[in-house]
């Protein structure tokens, strides 16, 4: 079979500056890519290279550090600081934010997840890296309060995934989603899927929970998984425990994701600024809600949060509009007040 060469790829830099004509912005998403690459090679090569297991140490969410977590930490820490385009970042991985030196020091802000769902990584399970971009405030020389904005700040947010194939989903602030494949022949993200949307028919009924946290759900939430499981159409579990893999899919085929608050977790458990945030911005963007559920006492929308610290947590429910119309409407039965849709 004859091999197909492209003289004219359309990669992710072609993609970005064509799209905003900001040369810090292609440098961002650049750096972005890079470390991203080298966390690819790092995950394909983790069992020759011995990086499975634990390293010995907890990040600031109180999770255990594994080998891959702490290189891919350390990957996008250097690939953005030396991008000379950042001045504030923010990691999972790490406790505190992290100042640019003033001589690398510019107009971005990124909030990032290295290695979401590394507690598969030793099974060979899908991981990934979710990402969000500020900008600084106007006057601001970089700090902390530039990344404490709600997600209306947000301009850019995206995610990898590291499977079969490596697909880096990104999108702009208003704009529409688009997906890139690596191509590892010529090592570039390589434009393959155009203004990703949610099936317009809702796609299939796929629901996406962890129901081990079951007992501890309020009854609404219990009330719209039971409904999913006994429907006239009933749906189908599917569940990875990698939130890329499972948001991923669940743009791709329809359905709903669900990570809601609980009487364990009263905040949930994902992270505002590099899962919360991202993902919500992508999913509305291709069509999707992303909501928080009951949370603090109302059903919010997840990118009208603003996060009062750089870890702070939230609930989310978030998928195509028939899905989370039946969350939706088990909250009603219980009269609350819910948004229409």
């Amino acid at each position: 079979m004859s091999s197909k060469f492209d003289s004219n790829a359309a990669t992710l830099s072609r993609f970005v500056m064509s799209q905003t004509n900001d040369h810090d912005l292609v440098i961002l998403l650049n750096a972005l890519a890079i470390s991203c690459k080298l966390i690819t090679s790092a995950v394909q090569r983790a069992g020759v290279a011995k990086l499975y297991g634990l390293a010995g140490e907890v990040n600031s969410t109180g999770d255990d550090q594994k080998k891959l977590d702490v290189l891919s930490n350390d990957m996008m820490i250097n690939a953005l600081i030396h991008s000379g385009v950042c001045s504030v970042l923010v990691s999972e991985e790490n406790e505190e934010p992290i100042i640019v030196p003033p001589a690398y020091s510019g107009k971005f802000c990124v909030a990032f997840d290295p290695l979401d769902g590394s507690s598969n990584i030793d099974c060979n399970v899908s991981v990934g890296t979710i990402f969000s971009v500020y900008e600084r405030k106007p006057g601001s020389h970089g700090s902390v309060d530039d990344l404490l904005r709600s997600g209306a700040h947000c301009i850019c947010a995206g995610y990898v995934v590291y499977s079969s194939a490596v697909e880096l989903v990104f999108t702009f602030r208003g704009g529409d989603v688009h997906g890139f494949c690596l191509d590892s022949t010529i090592g570039e993200f390589v434009h393959t899927r155009e203004k990703m949307m949610f099936p317009a028919d809702g796609g299939k009924r796929i629901y996406s929970c962890n129901e081990g946290n079951a007992v501890h759900w309020d009854d609404p939430i219990q009330e719209a998984v039971e409904h999913f499981k006994t429907a006239e159409q009933p749906y189908t579990a599917r569940y990875v425990g990698s939130m890329v893999a499972d948001i991923h899919r669940t743009i791709l085929y329809g359905g709903i994701y669900l990570y809601p608050a609980d009487a364990k977790a009263k905040k949930g458990k994902l992270r505002l600024l590099y899962e919360g945030i991202p993902m919500a911005m992508i999913i509305e963007q291709a069509g999707g809600i992303a909501s928080t559920g009951m949370f603090e006492g109302k059903i919010q929308r997840v990118l009208d949060l603003t996060p009062n610290e750089i870890h702070a947590k939230c609930p989310i429910i978030m998928g195509g509009k028939r899905d989370v119309q039946v969350v939706y409407d088990q909250y009603a039965k219980h009269g609350v007040n819910v948004p229409s849709l």
